[in-house]
């Protein structure tokens, strides 16, 4: 599979799963978080084994997203069953991963 991966809005500080690896998979993504609104918001980014990330799994953490702008990542590789995990200080955020699924069977 290829393209996008998953698109969501966010809710103000809420955990949120963006996509979740299948079994015997991985993917290479590119993870956006796109501010809409008009003042600055922090966002993080996890790679993480459940749906709540650990400290340990965090690629960003609390970044400022300016006013209409983007936070990317990119080369960003998700393991079998793992999950990209994101999270907006505020609403008028959301978060879009596009890239490649590849079969490890």
């Amino acid at each position: 599979m290829s393209g996008k991966l998953g698109a969501i809005n966010l809710s103000a500080n809420a955990d949120t799963v963006l996509y979740t690896a299948p079994a015997s998979t991985f993917a290479v993504a590119t993870i956006n978080i796109v501010n809409r609104s008009g003042s600055t918001v922090t966002a993080r980014i996890a790679i993480a084994d459940a749906d709540t990330p650990t400290n340990a799994e965090y690629i960003e953490y609390d970044v400022g997203v300016p006013p209409k702008g983007v936070v990317e990542r990119t080369g960003v590789v998700v393991g079998a069953d793992q999950r990209i995990v994101v999270r907006s200080s505020a609403v008028d955020v959301n978060a879009i991963a596009y890239g490649i699924t590849t079969s490890t069977a």
